[in-house]
Order: structure tokens, then sequence, then C-alpha cells
């Protein structure tokens, strides 16, 4: 009896062992991953604790230190002049004249770019490589006698300079809606397909995929396979997940996609609407103000769609709490050079180098990388103009950060776990770190230079690729006038985080994790002296025609002009509001120093003014938003629709009186400037009258992409109207709702 006793106990305590091992080894596991299960029973302790386990594949590693890349949105679209083609284009517009993918290269180089993304096939279904699936390519246009091959053409330039490609497929596909017999949404019941389809292609594979897959879905595959196959290594692949023409009930296997990438390209992420990086949640180039990268999945990411992450908050601990999944998906901010993601002509507006270079430390000084939009024109060129600023934008980078001034400083932590000490900090080496013990959330670094030193950037990076992302808040600190002032601040930091402050001089630097995850890391910190720039005048016009120029920079001297030429120092000098009632171009520069330091030329164009408009209806209106704002000349204002319950519908009307007859030419809407989409109009109706009771429909149309990017929009008709009086007519919106939103409407008559 007493044997069994015993027995019995060292069993029961054996069992208590098992027990408090297993519980051990799935709530405390050190296992790192690209994805991370939470257990039903992990508190939101041990959910940030797994959060830090979390790390980047090796692709994504490489792809996050590519930093900044270009996009090359180039097509039929460049030679309509519109966003979004319709599909029905004749290819014989495609013709560029002095087409140079080498001209492109060189321009992505100088600007520090170090991958060149074509969009091989845009929404209109055009491909830009010589395929077999469909007609509707280069080798149905005049370019080189249909021999040509823009996509290949790129991929050699870039090659010879060491520029990754990357690789931009559209799935959704207008020819293959609108031609006769075409696959897209045409109710195919999915089959067994081989890819290639294509006997010679199959002949000379290496192997050979089949998949379940409807006809479009077959033919889309087949052209991804062309791409991936055709030009060497490819390190992107790009789908975007907008369709001009939903409803026609086409799906998609992306399964399917992302298996055939993953065996064809394994260097390659797939983005946007993939596994592997996300949309920053707009096209302007707005980045949050802490963009996390590990955040919660509900599903298994090999089950997940994918859908668009938009919200400001993605990752927080808030976030997390209640997560099934916890996963590395890093975000990628893109916008364009230009207004459009095409060429569209001359008059365009481009970004300045001032603009460019602000994104860039918002992008990629914010744990992102910086995908910017560049537009060749119909000569197949980079822009002279554009060129030239991203030339610029590329220089001004490369001199901030030449020299980290740190790197001969000493250093010390408040504390170190005894094997990742402060040193590691300035080794130049993102493999090794510093960190604190386990649990200490809260610890600083001291960098002591010796002497007084001048600087404004600091730059903190973390060691993602092995101890995840961690700290969620921390500041800068400068030792001058014999004590700590603190300088800049930031909240989370990720692969990189840069702190732009005004010039200061100091002998130490403190950098004060205040909150993290576990405990922090930093595997670089670096500390530099940045070019100051002298800002861009801005020119503002109000309703009755006066032009004001301004500059942020400190009492400098503003030249201008009113010709069409470049102003320099014998220009005439801004003294007072210019008035310019009728319209024209202004051109501006601001100067310091005798004309010795200048910023660049920007310019304006405007209309006629709305001074002697007047507004004589609007379908309704919410209070204090009425629509005399969308005429007041002040873009910050607007006219809005109720926002109650039970708001009236579309389509929403504003009738406006132009207090004289004018030959109209088109007319601009600008939506809402406070980066919200509430009541952004999609679909169009515009009229005009000679006596306000006889109105002419000249145009009706879609304002292409606007959602994704909310600028000025405008539109020229096909002819001259002569009329007094004009009305717009909302007919939807962005989000399929009740509202209508509008900061400006204006006409052109140039």
């Amino acid at each position: 009896m007493m044997r069994q006793n015993k027995l019995w106990c060292y069993a029961l305590l054996a069992l208590l062992f098992l027990g408090c091992s297993s519980k051990e080894g799935s709530n405390k596991s050190t296992e790192k991953g690209n994805v991370i299960e939470v257990n039903a029973g992990d508190g939101i302790d041990e959910i940030v604790r797994k959060s830090t386990l979390v790390v980047p594949t090796k692709e994504q590693y490489e792809w996050q230190k590519l930093e900044f890349i270009a996009f090359l949105h180039f097509g039929p679209n460049t030679f309509t002049g519109v966003e979004w083609g319709n599909g029905k284009e004749n290819p014989a517009v495609f013709n560029p004249t002095a087409f140079d993918a080498e001209q492109w290269i060189s321009v992505i180089k100088d600007a520090g770019m170090k991958m060149a993304m074509l969009t091989a096939k845009h929404h209109d279904g055009f491909c830009l490589w010589p395929t077999n699936t469909t007609k509707h390519s280069v080798k149905s246009s005049p370019w080189k006698d249909g021999k040509g091959d823009v996509l290949g053409e790129v991929v050699k330039a870039a090659h010879k300079e060491d520029i990754k490609i990357g690789v931009y497929l559209s799935p959704a596909d207008l020819h293959e809606i609108e031609r006769d017999g075409g696959t897209y949404g045409n109710g195919s019941k999915p089959k067994m397909v081989k890819i290639p389809s294509d006997p010679e292609l199959q002949a000379s594979a290496k192997k050979v995929f089949e998949y379940k897959l409807d006809d479009y879905d077959a033919l889309f595959m087949n052209q991804l396979y062309e791409v991936l196959t055709q030009y060497g290594t490819v390190h992107e692949v790009w789908f975007d997940g907008a369709n001009p023409k939903p409803g026609t009930g086409q799906q998609y296997n992306r399964k399917a996609w992302y298996d055939m990438i993953r065996q064809l390209q394994p260097e390659a992420v797939i983005a946007i609407k993939g596994p592997d990086v996300r949309w920053c949640g707009n096209e302007a180039g707005h980045t949050r103000k802490s963009e996390w990268s590990v955040l919660p999945v509900p599903v298994r990411p090999e089950t997940y769609d994918w859908p668009d992450k938009t919200k400001d908050d993605l990752g927080s601990r808030a976030k997390l709490d209640g997560a099934k999944y916890l996963y590395w998906y890093p975000a990628e901010t893109n916008t364009s050079i230009r207004h459009g993601w095409f060429y569209r002509d001359d008059k365009q507006y481009v970004k300045t180098v001032e603009e460019l270079v602000d994104t860039w430390y918002r992008s990629v000084g914010g744990n992102t990388v910086f995908l910017l939009n560049l537009t060749p024109d119909r000569r197949g060129l980079i822009p002279d103009k554009d060129a030239a600023r991203l030339r610029e934008v590329g220089k001004i980078i490369r001199n901030s950060f030449k020299n980290n001034i740190a790197s001969t400083a000493s250093i010390e932590a408040s504390e170190e776990d005894g094997k990742h000490t402060a040193k590691r900090v300035l080794d130049g080496d993102m493999d090794t770190f510093w960190k604190p013990v386990d649990g200490s959330e809260k610890a600083e670094l001291i960098v002591s230079f010796g002497e007084e030193k001048a600087f404004n950037r600091v730059m903190i990076g973390e060691c993602i690729q092995t101890q995840g992302q961690r700290i969620e808040k921390f500041t800068v600190d400068a030792w001058m006038n014999n004590e700590w002032t603190e300088i800049a601040e930031g909240t989370v930091v990720g692969f990189k985080n840069i702190r732009r402050f005004p010039m200061v001089k100091a002998t130490k630097v403190r950098i004060r994790v205040l909150e993290s995850r576990v405990a922090p890391t930093i595997a670089e910190l670096g500390i530099y002296k940045a070019s100051e720039m002298l800002s861009n005048p801005s020119i503002v016009r109000n309703k009755k025609g006066f032009v004001t120029l301004s500059c942020k920079t400190p009492d400098p001297e503003i030249r201008y002009t009113l010709d069409g030429s470049n102003p320099t120092s014998s220009s005439k000098r801004y003294e007072k509001p210019i008035a310019l009632p009728k319209g024209g171009v202004v051109k501006a520069v601001a100067m310091i120093d005798n004309g010795k330091q200048t910023s660049e030329v920007v310019e304006a164009r405007f209309d006629i003014c709305s001074d002697k408009w007047t507004v004589k209806s609007t379908t309704s209106a919410q209070k204090g938003y009425g629509g005399e704002k969308a005429i007041d000349g002040n873009p910050r204002s607007m006219w809005h629709t109720p926002w109650s319950k039970d708001a009236p519908k579309h389509p929403h009307s504003i009738e406006v009186d132009l207090g004289e007859k004018l030959v109209l030419k088109g007319f601009s809407y600008l939506p809402r400037t406070d980066s919200r989409l509430g009541g952004v109009c999609k679909k169009y109706k515009f009229e005009v009258s000679s006596d306000g009771k006889k109105w002419q429909t000249v145009k009706t149309g879609a304002f292409d992409n606007i959602k994704n990017n909310p600028v000025l929009q405008e539109v020229r008709f096909p002819k001259s109207y002569s009329a007094q009086y004009i009305r717009f007519t909302s007919i939807t919106n962005v989000s399929n709702d009740a509202y209508l939103s509008m900061a400006e409407i204006g006409v052109i008559t140039k």
C-alpha cells in the first residue's frame, strides 16, 4: 500500500511537471518568425512579448533596406492624357518618339533610388512587353514597328546600373472587359489549367504549373509567368486593388499567383494586395505618426485576403489585445511626383524639391519604403523639370547623411544585458545592437562628442531582423548650457526613424526610451548636420484676385515675374499683394544673403477670380458650410451637405452666377483639403446656361482615382461654351453615401 501511494505521488508530480512544462513551452516560446500565433489564454502582456518575436523574412528585410524606389507609370494613358484608360484605346496611340530607358535609370540612380518598378500592364490591359496573351500590347503599336519591349529595355538599363527591378501588373483589365469575347468576368467556370499554356513556352519551361482557374485568371497567370521568367530577377511584384469597372463578377485565385511567384522569383516581395508589403493607405505620401510593422491578423496569413489598411492605428498595444496572429507586414508609402500618375502636359503640377525631400524624411524616416512615381512623357523620357528636381533630391539626401558625427564619439548606456553593449550602436553594423535586460522597458543612451558639435538630424534604427520592433516612445535631448534640453520626440522606430529639428550646438546627446516592448534595442544611431534648405515661397490668391507671396524662412527677399520667365535677383521685388483678377502665371523665388542663397522657382497658374460670382442655389448645406464656401478662394473651407442620419441623398448640385458672360473651356473641382474623404465627388455632371433657366449639359464623367489621390481635378470640354451660369452636380461620391463636400469650384477660360 505504501509502495502504491509512493508510485501515485511520483505519477502526480510527473503530471504536474509535464503540465507546467507544456504551459511554459506554449506560452513562453522564444522561437522567432514572420508569423506568431496567439494562444487563447494569452493576456496582453504575453501578446506584447510575442510581438517582439515577429521578424521580417529575408526578402522583406532586403526590401526594407532599399528605402527609396521608383514607380514608372507609362502607357497609352501617357498619350491620351487620362488617369485610367478605358481598354478601347487603339494601340497606335502608343508611339514614344525618343524612348530612352537609360535616361530613366540615370535619373533614378542620381535621385538615390534603388529599384525601378514599371507598370507593365495598367487597368487598360495594354502590355508594355510583347506578350503572347493579347493583341493589346506594344506588338500592335507603331513604336519600333511593333518590335519594341519597354519592360525589356528598362530591365537591361537597370541591370547595367545595379538598380533592382519591380513589376506592376494590374489584375483589373478593361480591354478584356470591353472587347468582344473578352475573358474578364465572362462567367467561365474554373478548371485545371497548365501555366504556361503556350506550347512553345511549355516545351522550354523548367517547370509547368497547374492550377484551377477561370478564363481570365488563366490569361492573367500566363502574363505573370511571362514577366517572371523572361526578364531576370524580380524583387517586387505589385498588385493594385483598384478596379475602374467593378461588378463584373470576376474572382481571382490569388493563392495561385502567390504560389507561382514564390517558386519562380523567390527573392521577390508581393506587395499591396499581397502578403509581404502593405499599402500605406493613401496616394498623397501621407505617413502615420506611428508606423508599426507588426500587425494583428484575424486568421492564418495563408488564408487572409489582405485588405487595405487605412486606419491611423494598426499595431498599438490596444490593437494587439485579442489578436489571433501577429504578422510582419511593413508599409510602402507611394505618391507621384506630379498631380496624377501619368504624364498629362507641361502645365501639370510637379512637386518641388522641398516637397519631395519632406516626403522622403516622413516616409523613409518613418519606418516605410518610399515609392515615388515618375511620369515619362510622350517622348519616352523623364521630363526635364522632373529630372532636375529628382537629381537635386538625391544630392541633398547624400550630402545630409554623408558624415555621422557620432561615429567618433563615446557612448554609454543606463543599462546593458551583458552581451549587447552600447558600443554596438556606433559600429556601423545593423546586425549588432544595444539592449538592456528584459523587463527594462525604459532606458537611455548618452553620446559624448568631447567638444561642441552642430547638428539637426538624429537617426535611430532597431535590429528588426532578429529582435523585431520594440520601441514605442522616445525623446532626443541635447546637453546645452549645462543642462539637458529636449529637442525632438518620436514614437515607434522600426527599421529607421529620423527626427528633424532646427540646428543646435551641444557636447552630448541623450536618447531616452520612454516606452518599449520587453526591452528596447538600437542597432544604429546617427547624428548629422544636414544642409538647411531655404523654404520656397507660397503663392496664394484670394477671392478678389489679389495674390500674396510669403515664405516660412524668416525675412527673405521674394522676387517674382508675371510673364512666364524665371525670376532673378533683378526681377520685381514683392512688397504688396499683386492684383491678378483675370488670371495668369506667377513665378516666385525667395532669396537671402543678397541673393547668394535662393529657393526653387515656384509657379502658380490662375484663371479668372470669383469676385463677381454668387451662389444662386445649392441642394442643401450643413450650417456653417454653405455653398459660398465653394467660391471663397480659400482651399481650407468647404461646402458640405448636412451630415445628419437623415441627410438628403445624391444628387447634390450647386448653381453659380459668374456675374458676366465668359467663354468656358473647362472647369475645376478641388476636393476638401483636410486629408479626409467624406463627401468627395466621384461621378459628376456639369451644365452651363446663358440665362440661368435653360441649361445645357456639356460634360459628364468620373474623377478617376480621386479616392486615393484627392487633388485638384481639371476637366476640359471638347469645345468652348459662352455662359454666365454654371451648375455642378455630384451624382455619387467615393463612399457611395449621402454626402458631398467641395473646397472650390472653378472655371477654365484659358
